[in-house]
């Protein structure tokens, strides 16, 4: 049987590891082709460990072993000309381009607003917002040109819809990226190019398995994960922490899909009823 993404290729940002690479292996699973970018070092700031040249090269070696092509370069989305530069020797290589994923992100420091650096506000806005406006930018032509429509994908998070104490930066990234999905449907409707987010709850990643973010949800210093997991299954509806980045990768897929071929401009929580509260 074809995949639900046979034949296609996808554009995937932050797929060294994490939701990115679990985006990567889902739609390769599926029949699609890939190009993968990620900076693969450290950004300032951010609270998790980076990914490694080596990670990515371990995306590329698991969509092969599933059969399928990859184009895997090394490009930080802040950098536009490498960002396209990367999505248009993926498109030589591989023939089209289909689907694209704006998944790079980072969570960043918590803090207070008014103790927020200004250099840590400009980092985060610079990757979580321009890095997501890089990414479309760079895809729209190859996705107009070939006629076929597409459908992009751009990664929000719970907190695109609502508060969060101590993550200004984030939060507001974040909710910048609701309005530029919206803008981008209303822009590309007539080029069956379709646009939505996604808004994940937790996710079982490196970016929430670190000590700053083990204490800013359990409330005190030197926290440990089951007490995080316990003050993150307060802000869940299901009786979960978090979730796996395989659900996250399922909702992508379903956005990519023909299954979805008239939904564009919608916000898709996998939030385990998180925004609920």
């Amino acid at each position: 049987m074809a995949g639900r993404v046979d034949g296609k290729v996808a554009f995937i940002t932050g797929a060294a590891r994490g939701q990115g690479r679990s985006h990567a292996l889902r739609l390769a699973q599926e029949g699609a082709d890939i190009i993968a970018i990620d900076v693969c070092r450290r950004v300032p700031y951010e609270v998790s460990a980076a990914a490694t040249e080596e990670d990515l090269a371990e995306t590329e070696r698991q969509v092969k072993g599933l059969g399928r092509r990859i184009v895997a370069k090394q490009a930080d989305v802040r950098d536009f000309d490498a960002v396209k530069a990367a999505v248009e020797e993926g498109v030589s290589n591989l023939g089209r381009l289909d689907i694209v994923s704006a998944n790079a992100g980072v969570v960043g420091t918590p803090t207070t607003t008014e103790s927020l650096p200004e250099d840590e506000w400009r980092t985060m806005i610079d990757i979580n917002l321009t890095g997501v406006w890089h990414t479309v930018k760079a895809a729209i032509p190859s996705l107009k040109n070939a006629g076929r429509g597409g459908s992009i994908i751009l990664t929000s998070s719970v907190a695109g819809l609502r508060g969060y104490a101590n993550m200004a930066h984030y939060v507001s990234a974040k909710h910048a990226v609701v309005g530029l999905t919206r803008t981008l449907a209303m822009e590309l409707a007539a080029d069956s190019i379709r646009v939505n987010s996604l808004h994940p709850t937790q996710v079982n990643t490196d970016m929430i398995h670190n000590q700053p973010i083990y204490d800013l949800f359990a409330g005190k210093q030197g926290a440990t994960k089951a007490e995080f997991a316990a003050a993150s299954s307060r802000l869940q509806m299901l009786p979960v922490p978090w979730v796996e980045p395989v659900d996250i990768s399922n909702a992508l897929l379903f956005l990519a899909s023909d299954e979805a071929r008239y939904i564009t401009g919608a916000a898709l929580a996998i939030d385990a009823g998180s925004s609920l509260l």
